[in-house]
């Protein structure tokens, strides 16, 4: 099992994926690469046996599905999610503070462990929607440089920093942009924003995006007609247009045709592995990306036996799900249905292939921790690079029970990797996913699974080195394979 290769493919997806817009191009590529056909939901559907296809919705989420080469007898589901606990900026954003820096006015989004967010480069990406002589169009932009920071209170100021300190979320996060030109004891022509020798150049002082927002910058504040004025707290209007500019010109537009954006901050900090034998991997949104990029490979390489393979990747996972986008939505029962009407079948047959699919919800687990292992239950204790982790709960928040349970337990032994077990201690209250939640719109025989890690909803995880190429062989296998539901309690697997 190349454990290496797909490692080194797991840190490109990730880094090339600072927000589920990203991600959901990044997939695009990978599944055009391979054949995949792209189809979109306003058009007519004609499928046939055999067909690859993907479909998108609103440019976050996506489903790619094989359909193989005989009539089909159900799905072959697994879904995941793009989205993970960061900061989005909110609409207005620049606040000046002291009449010489500006920052960003941010909101937190999904539960994130919030101090490792401060003090390390930070950047933006998301899309902006312009205007264009034949309407609006979607414009994804990426920042790629050290463009922010969110400064810590010096312990000087802040004595109870390391005594359970509570961050205030619009105080204490908000990033540090830089400063209005001119408001320097020199002006902002003083400032040299060459890089030294031998380091790559993408300091947010140089390059033709920040010479562009710096013109645009008024010079003096109360010169502007649109500034509120300088004083702590005050909102930076008269810096609106600098700011624009920067998204413009990575966008290729011009400020003025910007009518909105979905931005958000990402850490600049890359992948990599620890370890003294690299059993690690560490990086930015392994929760859910690890487990979207192993069903994404998983389908790549997989030839359906007779039931039609499905990649679900959702949205919005960490704030409820409850979007068009999210497991909430209609998106999967919607794409099932139309596979389904797609290849000439009734709604009789769609309803007589459900009993015989089977649908694993993918995200990841709470690996034991080394300096908290009081903090997990006693017998059902994951360990990174243990292996894929199917997870229980009594209050339904995860769906697996014995039947899915022991599906997923047969899958596993098939493709040869091992797995293991979670609960959450019985007197601690878990997080919750997205199966149960696709239940409401498709109900499907569902298990709970993912890979064990460390700080989850931190913007650095770590996770095993191993695990990831064990569920990709898991999802390579499950695509490939159908569940029959003979009826009274009895599974047939066919691999």
């Amino acid at each position: 099992m190349d454990f290496t290769g797909i490692n080194t493919a797991l840190l490109d997806f990730l880094d090339r994926s600072p927000v589920p817009f990203y991600a959901v191009r990044n997939m695009k590529e990978s599944l055009e690469k391979e054949g995949f056909r792209e189809l979109y939901e306003g058009e007519r559907w004609t499928l046939q046996e055999g067909d690859a296809c993907y479909v998108c919705r609103n440019d976050s989420a996506l489903i790619a599905f094989r359909i193989p080469k005989t009539d089909f007898t159900g799905f072959q589901i697994i879904a995941s999610h793009c989205d993970s606990p960061m900061f989005r900026i909110k609409p207005n954003a620049e606040i000046t503070a002291e009449g010489r820096y500006i920052k960003l006015n941010v909101e937190k989004y999904g539960g994130a462990v919030l101090a490792p967010w401060l003090d390390r480069p930070l950047s933006v990406a998301g899309r902006v929607i312009v205007e264009t002589e034949s309407g609006i169009e979607t414009k994804l932009v990426n920042i790629d440089k050290d463009l922010l920071i969110i400064p810590n209170l010096a312990i000087h100021m802040n004595r109870q920093v390391n005594e359970g300190f509570k961050y205030n979320l619009q105080t204490d996060l908000l990033p540090l942009l830089g400063e209005i030109p001119g408001a320097g004891a020199g002006g902002a022509a003083d400032l040299d924003t060459s890089c030294p020798a031998g380091r790559k150049n993408d300091s947010p002082g140089a390059g033709p995006e920040m010479e562009a927002a710096a013109a645009a910058f008024p010079q003096k504040m109360e010169k502007d007609p649109r500034g509120t004025g300088t004083g702590p707290g005050a909102s930076a209007a008269g810096t609106q247009a600098g700011f624009l500019s920067l998204l413009a010109a990575e966008a290729g537009v011009r400020p003025e045709q910007i009518l909105d954006t979905d931005l958000y901050l990402y850490s600049r900090m890359k992948g990599t592995y620890v370890g003294m034998n690299r059993e690690f991997l560490c990086s930015g949104r392994l929760d859910d990306l690890q487990c979207a990029f192993a069903s994404l490979q998983g389908i790549l390489t997989a030839r359906p036996r007779d039931s039609v393979a499905v990649h679900c990747v959702f949205d919005n996972e960490e704030v409820g799900s409850g979007t068009a986008q999210g497991a909430a939505g209609t998106f999967l029962r919607d794409v099932l249905r139309r596979i389904n009407e797609g290849l000439g079948r009734s709604e009789e047959d769609y309803l007589r292939a459900l009993p015989s699919s089977f649908m694993v919800s993918l995200d990841n687990a709470h690996a034991v921790h080394p300096n908290h292992p009081e903090k997990a239950d006693p017998t059902n204790r994951p360990c990174m690079n243990g292996g894929i982790v199917i997870k229980y709960d009594a209050g339904k928040k995860y769906t697996t029970d014995a039947v899915s349970g022991a599906i997923f337990r047969s899958v596993c032994k098939k493709a040869g990797v091992p797995f293991q077990t979670f609960t959450n201690r019985s007197d601690m209250i878990g997080g919750s996913t997205l199966g149960h939640i696709s239940q409401a719109q498709v109900s499907l025989n569902t298990v709970d699974a993912g890979l064990a890690q460390l700080a989850m909803h931190s913007p650095y995880e770590t996770a095993g080195a191993k695990d990831t190429a064990w569920l990709v062989e898991a999802a390579r296998v499950l695509f490939s394979s159908s569940v029959e539901n003979t009826g009274s309690g009895k599974y047939r697997l066919h691999f």
